[in-house]
């Protein structure tokens, strides 16, 4: 009952966090991903190109890039419009300009093991195939499981010129190029040379130092384990040396048709399992 009064309260004093009962704009720019696939990476790279007159930290991205789950409705309600804003969501038919970005699951699953970890869900000793099977199985995250949020996305607006495909390997191997390609979606007109600062202002190191000076205040680092950092390795590839061959079986019996369609290399062979994603699942 207190809860309940307790919500009641932060609704009508427009203090609670949407989520997925967020107000939508016809207008508005959502940046989506799967946990874990470089959607905060991607925030401040954003922030920074459209915004680097505010110099955009860990104090202050929720209010440049609001997250509908972080943010307040009255936050969100000050907003100004056209306004960009963080998700994880799986497939809403309100989100209309979409900037997706998708990840090999294979580092997806580890950068979300030891997230899970520095957030205290699971010990150094939990198994990584467990850990993967759950991954697989959607019960790592509140957003369904990288397949199901992937192809949802992919189905529904895939080929739309209101959704902009990034690569987060693209995004490594040149930021510059994939991030002029966001500009060109958001109708800016940005020069190289604000490309190249923006790009500079989000590099991993400058990331990691703010992380350092900030994780005791920002919402996902809060209270977490302070020797396990939110921004690790910043490299693709890393499930080739740290993830079990069986792990990597199991996530490509899993959705092994729309890995490759995204271009990333399968290399045990499974046999698509039961229920596994095909390309009709992309392309009907």
């Amino acid at each position: 009952m207190f809860n309940r009064i307790t919500q009641a309260v932060k609704s009508a004093l427009g203090l609670r966090h949407p989520g997925r009962q967020l107000t939508v704009f016809p207008d508005d720019v959502f940046i989506v991903s799967y946990p874990k696939s470089g959607n905060t990476w991607t925030r401040f790279l954003i922030a920074n190109l459209v915004h680097p007159e505010m110099r955009p930290d860990f104090s202050n991205i929720n209010q440049i890039i609001p997250e509908p789950e972080a943010a307040s409705t009255r936050q969100l309600a000050k907003t100004p419009r056209p306004r960009i804003l963080k998700s994880h969501e799986y497939f809403d038919p309100r989100y209309r300009r979409i900037i997706y970005i998708v990840r090999d699951p294979r580092d997806v699953v580890l950068s979300q093991y030891h997230f899970h970890m520095k957030r205290g869900r699971i010990d150094e000793n939990h198994p990584i195939e467990k850990f993967v099977k759950s991954f697989v199985a959607g019960e790592t995250s509140g957003y369904g499981s990288w397949g199901e949020n992937v192809a949802g996305w992919l189905a529904t607006r895939y080929n739309s010129p209101e959704f902009l495909l990034l690569r987060y390997e693209d995004m490594l191997s040149n930021t510059a190029a994939e991030l002029t390609k966001i500009a060109s979606f958001l109708e800016l007109d940005a020069d190289p040379q604000r490309i190249e600062l923006a790009v500079k202002q989000s590099s991993a190191d400058r990331m990691r130092e703010l992380e350092k000076q900030q994780s005791g205040n920002w919402y996902l680092t809060k209270n977490t384990r302070t020797d396990i950092p939110f921004v690790r390795t910043a490299k693709s590839g890393n499930w080739k040396t740290s993830l079990p061959e069986s792990a990597q079986e199991i996530i490509e019996a899993a959705w092994g048709p729309l890995m490759r369609w995204l271009q990333y290399e399968t290399v045990t062979g499974a046999k698509p399992a039961a229920g596994a994603f095909t390309l009709e699942t992309i392309t009907r």
